[in-house]
């Protein structure tokens, strides 16, 4: 049951983050915050990676490996990617930002940091 939920809220949230990334930019209120768009692209991507690993973790069930990091890590760098070829081809209001990608790494590597040290304390506290 905990795997279902697990899927079912990252792929709404990779929904919810594919849609923003490619609605018209000008459907979206502006915030003049300088590099404001970098955060979100980081956040965006650290809530995608955070979901997705403990969506693999549930389906991967040694809880030493790192294979559930690698992949959401790879899934989230990958899904970025894509999203900004698709901003460059298929909208009138983006362009492709390799900043953005960066900042979409940042953000993933930053989940896989964040959910490695939670378990590896949890397993601590347990000795």
């Amino acid at each position: 049951m905990l795997k279902q939920i697990f899927f079912w809220i990252s792929l709404l949230w990779t929904g919810i983050v594919l849609f923003l990334c490619l609605v018209q930019s000008d459907k979206i209120p502006a915030v003049s915050i300088e590099n404001l768009d970098k955060v979100v692209h980081a956040f965006f991507h650290f809530v995608f990676t955070f979901l997705w690993i403990l969506f693999f973790r549930t389906e991967i069930k040694d809880p030493t490996s790192y294979t559930p990091y690698i992949i959401s890590f790879l899934f989230s760098v990958l899904f970025g990617v894509t999203i900004e070829i698709m901003q460059g081809q298929y909208t009138t209001t983006r362009k492709e930002d390799m900043m953005d990608v960066l900042a979409n790494m940042v953000g993933a590597f930053l989940a896989v940091f964040v959910v490695i040290l939670y378990f590896k304390n949890k397993r601590l506290n347990k000795i």
